[in-house]
């Protein structure tokens, strides 16, 4: 590893001032993710501004149903919080089917949501790679890509997200508070927090340089809703996804489907919010063929390569499978 500086900021305004200095500053919250990327020479950052013990580590259930979570609570408080079990359970699966316990007790709600892709080539130093270096190439185009992106890539890159977090925060409409170096403040909604690759694979979110993520506001949860987060994988623990569906559903009296939210992960560079699926089922019945035909135009923009196509036919499956469960587990209520 190349040597750094490290500093622990007490406040924002420091930890702000800090990154304004240098240009070859980064946050670290849990580390998790970026130190092992220090350690394998993908990243080499100049100085480490620990933001891990900033005042962000509350979790604040509010009287009209939202919630402000902390960007350094960490992931294993969150699942556990009651709160969030019962009225967003969907973001609590996801959380526990991540990584692993060990890990959820150190990464944070902040550093999950900016984890890199696990790109075997992003990781490889020897490789070429236009997230690392621009313009080097693509390798995974035509090398190993069976658990990359088959929806948003581009001829530059085809890495996949790795977060289960953030697709459950996308389903369920989130919005992620920033705070630029200059103290300036915004919010952005999840969903739009990321960059597709385009002909720029290597940047990936619209942040600015020193902004941090303050919090994360989850919306009141749509009334009535089942949810559900599901994750399929190579082995039950401790790997990441192939394809995830994150799932909440309303149904009306007539018993059609009065809401509809959908995300998907495992299929994209970044948690992908199934739009054009969510408009085919509102307001129809939750058949078989209604259900396939939907999973079916959300996949329609797919661009497989020979040997991730099983996403897209895995993926239709998925959304099926959960979203027949759960008007199931409602009718059955």
């Amino acid at each position: 590893m190349k040597e750094f500086a490290y500093a622990r900021p007490g406040d924002a305004a420091e930890a702000a001032a800090l990154m304004a200095e240098r240009p070859d500053a980064t946050y670290l919250g849990g580390g998790t993710n970026l130190v092992d990327l220090m350690k394998l020479g993908v990243t080499d950052p100049g100085l480490l501004v620990d933001v891990s013990r900033l005042p962000y580590d509350r979790i604040e259930h509010r009287a009209d149903g939202s919630v402000l979570i902390g960007a350094t609570v960490r992931n294993g408080d969150l699942a556990g919080d009651p709160g969030i079990r019962e009225r967003f359970p969907l973001l609590a699966q996801a959380l526990l089917a991540g990584a692993s316990g060990q890990l959820r007790t150190v990464a944070t709600v902040g550093g999950n949501l900016l984890q890199r892709t696990r790109c075997v080539y992003f990781q490889d130093v020897s490789k070429p790679c236009n997230k690392r270096e621009p313009g080097s190439g693509c390798p995974a185009i035509g090398g190993a890509h069976r658990d990359l992106a088959v929806l948003g890539t581009s001829d530059h890159c085809v890495a996949s997200h790795p977060s289960d977090m953030a697709v459950a925060l996308v389903a369920l409409d989130a919005v992620a508070h920033l705070r630029s170096v200059d103290g300036a403040t915004r919010t952005v909604p999840v969903a739009e927090l990321y960059r597709l690759p385009g002909d720029t694979p290597h940047q990936e979110t619209v942040l600015g340089h020193g902004e941090l993520i303050t919090a994360v506001e989850l919306p009141p949860p749509p009334g009535g809703a089942a949810m559900r987060y599901r994750k399929v994988r190579d082995r039950w623990s401790y790997a990441f996804a192939l394809v995830s569906v994150a799932a909440a559903v309303s149904v009306a009296e007539d018993g059609t489907l009065a809401e509809v939210r959908l995300a998907l992960g495992g299929v994209a560079p970044r948690p992908w919010r199934a739009r054009t699926a969510e408009e085919r089922l509102r307001g129809r019945r939750p058949d078989e063929e209604t259900l396939r035909e939907a999973a079916r135009a959300e996949l329609a923009a797919a661009r497989p390569l020979p040997d991730n196509a099983f996403k897209v036919d895995l993926a239709t499956d998925l959304i099926v499978a959960v979203i027949r469960d759960l008007v199931v587990r409602k009718d059955r209520a």
